[in-house]
């Protein structure tokens, strides 16, 4: 028997989700805190001396390039990450806003890794990181900078950009300088700009605005700085 174009096309892919009846998501509560910015700060522990296990290679996707996984606070480099993380989920409980959980199987060798979904819950840039604290394989280290990923603002999205008054990812922004009005517009600094995705969290815009872009790359653990003391 032959198939319609049509036929084919709903076999492959399925149903599309019935839209909401604003036509967008629908947008999520934001959190009420009285939590003034604050600089990132890091533990003063010293560094302990990391495995001499050869790291696997980090999954991959496309041409090679390395898969993108938003890691919490202090994440070595991703191959050293994934040969010292133990899937122990010490990070997991030690946070204290619920903010990291455990990577799906689908992502294959990251499966069961610790992992950040901003939209469901952010990290909360807590100045003692107690994720880093409670890792013991060294996976989260202090001697590595806290840069988990860089936020996005999209244009089309964005209700400040399209003439609505919105202020909730300046105003919701835990760290010191990631974001400013310009404009009457949100602006990201990139370089001070954590990734810890509380801009994404409360962003109410129909379809939502902002996106957090993993680092490209991260410190391997024999390279890092010094701890701060």
């Amino acid at each position: 028997m032959s198939l319609s174009r049509r036929d084919l096309f709903r076999g492959l892919f399925g149903r599309r989700p019935a839209p909401t009846a604003s036509g967008g998501r629908q947008p999520p509560e934001l959190p009420r805190t009285s939590q003034e910015p604050v600089a990132v700060t890091r533990g003063a522990d010293a560094p302990r001396s990391p495995g001499s296990v050869r790291p696997p290679e980090p999954p991959r996707f496309g041409r090679g390039r390395p898969l993108p996984v938003l890691r919490p606070p202090g994440a070595v480099e991703e191959a050293a990450f994934l040969a010292a993380c133990t899937r122990c989920n010490a990070c997991v409980g030690a946070c204290p806003h619920g903010a990291i959980t455990l990577a799906p199987a689908r992502l294959r060798v990251a499966a069961g890794t610790p992992v950040l979904t901003p939209a469901d819950s952010p990290c909360r840039m807590c100045s003692d990181l107690p994720c880093v604290a409670a890792c013991e394989p060294l996976a989260l280290r202090f001697d590595v900078p806290v840069k988990m990923g860089t936020a996005a603002i999209s244009p089309l999205e964005c209700l400040a950009h399209q003439g609505t008054t919105c202020s909730a990812c300046v105003e919701q922004c835990p760290v010191a300088g990631a974001m400013r009005w310009e404009n009457g517009r949100p602006v990201v600094d990139p370089a001070a700009c954590t990734g810890c995705g509380v801009c994404q969290y409360v962003c109410p815009a129909p379809r939502n605005a902002v996106m957090i872009l993993p680092v490209a790359s991260r410190p391997a653990p024999e390279v890092s700085r010094e701890p701060d003391r």
